[in-house]
């Protein structure tokens, strides 16, 4: 395994003078776990922040590859688990595989490059951020099994690496001052009545820093004066594997109760659902751990 590391290490671009160089030391204070990141890292003290992100995240690829494997292995054992173990494997196998999806697109995006756009960076960040999401949603649904002792340590470790990688792709890509609260800004209405303004057909809130690009507008109301009377209609309508930059298709939900269990398939990517406001729109239902469902498929909202 260290010998894979470190020629995993030396394939990576070294950086070019004008690129601040850092030890392990140095760079790994800047992350949540220090410790485990320095045991990470190689020891190159001529190696930038883009060295070390990129190393990381290539070894949470191959982590996240590891662990969909031992998912995989325990899955063929299924018919000697309780059904509880099978679903809540089950919800596991397609959260991590969402996770190599989302850890390839980042590596083909900062492999050949240490500049990206604004928006470009931001998307990389709410990847790498879903990942850590995933993860715990994982480790959630298997907390009640008879496999939470078996996995605890590749959970433990995994949450780290992906924190690390995450802590180093900030440090190195995104640049806004604001990076602590990146996604609300990012997300932020201009003012009140914008998103109603959107709606009722303008083209998006301007295009400023900040502000989000739409591409469509649908609306679903339950009286039958929308597009849609469901939530899960208008996001079977999205369009499948949008390029980023294209502008999110929104779904602007009238107020209501919504009976809705809501699942958003990974090629529905850029959808973005609005509604009236707290208490005003509400998506609910009753599904719970304890009648058998698992934590993943208990949510009225989920990928």
């Amino acid at each position: 395994m260290h010998i894979f590391i470190l020629s995993l290490f030396l394939i990576i671009p070294l950086s070019t003078s004008s690129t601040p160089t850092y030890s392990p030391e140095g760079i790994c204070n800047s992350t949540p776990f220090p410790s485990f990141c320095k045991s990470l890292l190689p020891n190159n003290n001529s190696a930038t922040v883009y060295d070390y992100g990129r190393f990381s995240i290539h070894r949470s690829l191959a982590t996240t590859q590891n662990f969909l494997s031992l998912i995989d292995g325990y899955l063929k054992l299924k018919n000697t688990l309780p059904q509880t173990t099978v679903r809540a494997l089950e919800d596991c196998q397609f959260l991590i595989g969402l996770n190599l999806d989302f850890l390839s697109n980042t590596i083909r995006t900062i492999d050949s490059t240490s500049t990206l756009q604004s928006s470009k960076a931001d998307d990389m960040h709410t990847l790498l951020s879903a990942i850590l999401t995933n993860q715990q949603t994982c480790s959630d649904g298997l907390q009640s099994t008879s496999l939470q002792n078996a996995l605890f340590t590749p959970f433990k470790n995994g949450n780290m690496l992906y924190s690390v990688s995450l802590a180093l792709f900030r440090h190195g890509w995104v640049h806004d001052t604001r990076k602590g609260r990146w996604l609300r800004e990012r997300m932020k209405i201009t003012q009140d009545r914008s998103i109603y303004e959107v709606v009722r057909g303008r083209k998006l809130l301007q295009t400023g820093r900040g502000n989000v690009k739409v591409s469509q507008i649908v609306t679903v109301r339950q009286d039958g004066g929308g597009n849609f009377t469901a939530i899960g209609d208008a996001v079977a309508a999205a369009p499948n594997n949008t390029a980023a930059g294209g502008g999110y298709y929104l779904i602007y939900v009238v107020a209501g109760v919504y009976e809705e269990y809501i699942s958003i398939a990974k090629n529905k990517q850029y959808v973005m659902v609005v509604g009236d406001g707290i208490n005003r729109t509400i998506i609910t239902g009753n599904r719970s751990v304890v009648d058998g469902w698992t934590t993943f498929n208990s949510a009225t909202f989920g990928n």
